[in-house]
């Protein structure tokens, strides 16, 4: 039977907080929490939102997942990590013209991350600019795929590879009849 119980992260926080030698003034600057709001969390007076958890999770650089089964010293380490269909998260847009499977691990969140795309024929998934030195890597697995840029564009036919500056607005469009999917890698600089 499964614990409904939530489980007690503050100290969690707390020990991961001094394993990085960090104080709480500086984990609230690297995360955005307050330094109050921290010190009640890590007292176990204050439940954080989700919002509050992710700040806190990219700051010390952990998987939420690390965090929840009790942090990163505790977790025995797999041969082999595997995250199941149902765990991986997903941006939809809201009219269902695509979606975007994240596959990386959200440690790597904001340096490299990578993406199942899938656009719905006849859409496009537009991109306002990413942050300055931002490159897409977009390898198409199906025919129809289209690149936009404000520098320029470019077809794509299955097994092709498009990189491209994303510190630009740019978009993804399906120029053909049937759903098309790609494998996209988002590197920062």
């Amino acid at each position: 039977m499964a614990s409904t119980e939530a489980p007690d992260i503050g100290p969690i926080i707390q020990r991961e907080r001094k394993a990085r030698h960090l104080t709480l003034e500086r984990l609230a600057a690297l995360s955005g929490v307050s330094r109050s709001m921290l010190s009640q969390i890590e007292r176990g007076e204050s439940n954080p939102t989700f919002a509050v958890l992710w700040g806190l999770t990219q700051a010390l650089k952990i998987d939420l997942a690390d965090l929840i089964a009790g942090g990163v010293a505790h977790r025995r380490a797999a041969p082999v990590d595997v995250v199941t269909v149902p765990l991986t998260p997903e941006i939809n847009s809201p009219e269902g013209h695509w979606r975007l499977r994240i596959l990386s691990p959200t440690s790597m969140a904001g340096r490299v991350e990578w993406y199942e795309v899938e656009i719905a024929p006849g859409s496009r998934l537009h991109s306002a600019p990413h942050a300055v030195g931002t490159y897409e890597h977009l390898t198409a697995q199906t025919d129809g795929l289209r690149v936009k840029t404000a520098l320029g564009e470019q077809t794509l036919g299955a097994g092709e590879t498009a990189r491209y500056r994303a510190d630009v607005e740019h978009e993804i469009a399906n120029d053909g009849k049937l759903p098309a999917r790609a494998l996209m890698v988002v590197v920062y600089e």
